[in-house]
């Protein structure tokens, strides 16, 4: 129950006081992610000095999940660099899937606060969609 309690709080705080959505007018990279299933729908927006993501914003709207998820990846990947973002989001997905160890879900910190969505076959490209999009953006 605790474990259920803590993903609440964690989904509830990420939606109700975002600190990353707000819109980036100087964005060097700028990628739009949709679910067509359900219709999440996010503009992720990145600031880059070279190889080091140095700011980042997100506007869109989804279910509570997909806002949280994109709330909390971006941060975990402002100020890190761009293969250590694409290595973060590679561990996220993994974690998602149920493929994940102990090690690498403790190394995703809050993000590690999802890790039940695996279980919820529905819910997994909520979660996933601003990391899909991370990746996708820092792979171009």
């Amino acid at each position: 129950m605790e474990n259920r309690s803590f993903y609440n709080e964690i989904l509830t705080e990420h939606n109700i006081h975002p600190e990353f959505k707000f819109d980036l007018d100087d964005a060097d990279i700028v990628l739009e992610g949709v679910n067509p299933s359900c219709g999440d729908d996010v503009w992720l927006k990145l600031k880059m000095d070279e190889d080091t993501i140095v700011d980042g914003a997100f506007i869109g709207d989804g279910c509570a999940i997909s806002q949280a998820s994109a709330d909390i990846m971006l941060g975990m990947v402002i100020g890190k660099k761009k293969d250590e973002a694409i290595a973060l989001a590679d561990t996220f997905v993994k974690m998602i899937k149920g493929e994940a160890s102990e090690e690498e879900i403790e190394s995703l910190e809050e993000a590690s606060a999802l890790q039940d969505i695996s279980h919820m076959p529905a819910r997994v490209k909520c979660a996933v969609l601003g990391w899909r999009t991370l990746k996708e953006a820092l792979s171009k």
